[in-house]
């Protein structure tokens, strides 16, 4: 594979940070403090990673909608208009049944919350920015020679290594 479809299929991957049975976890895990609705949750999960990761809505709630057909969470008042839930018998099961993939789930959370924090450590951020701008301005070149494309590879693969081994 070239180099510019790899780099393209790197940017167009996202990491993906939960996935639907990690966010159901968590939703029964918040319900079992107590009762409460799908935006209540999201800022729940927002809150546990510090800012770092929000799920939308649009995992959140149909997220909701599955556990609820699974009876494993019920509508606290079923005729309100924000439906706020709480946890069944089941759902506690289900809980409990997770509980060493919720503790994964919750560390990862965390650890992404650190991450945040210190990436806006000021001489962090001051050095990211510079590293951007230099790659920037480098790579707006009309025509990038293949020796310039390899030596920004390798000063970016090389970065990478003394980091990881800082």
């Amino acid at each position: 594979m070239n180099i510019a479809k790899s780099g393209l299929l790197q940017r167009r991957r996202r990491e993906k940070i939960l996935d639907a049975a990690d966010i159901r976890l968590l939703i029964l895990s918040f319900l079992q403090q107590q009762p409460a609705h799908g935006y209540e949750l999201i800022k729940a999960v927002e809150n546990l990673a510090r800012g770092e990761y929000t799920p939308s809505p649009g995992i959140i709630y149909p997220a909701l909608m599955l556990l609820e057909e699974m009876d494993a969470i019920v509508p606290q008042h079923p005729g309100a208009g924000r439906k706020s839930y709480q946890l069944t018998g089941y759902g506690q099961q289900l809980l409990t049944d997770g509980a060493a993939q919720l503790e994964e789930i919750s560390a990862r959370l965390k650890m992404l919350a650190i991450v945040g924090r210190n990436r806006n450590i000021p001489q962090i951020e001051r050095a990211v920015h510079n590293l951007k701008m230099a790659l920037h301005t480098r790579l707006a070149e009309p025509s990038l020679s293949t020796e310039t494309l390899y030596a920004i590879i390798d000063a970016l693969d090389d970065a990478a290594r003394r980091i990881e081994r800082s």
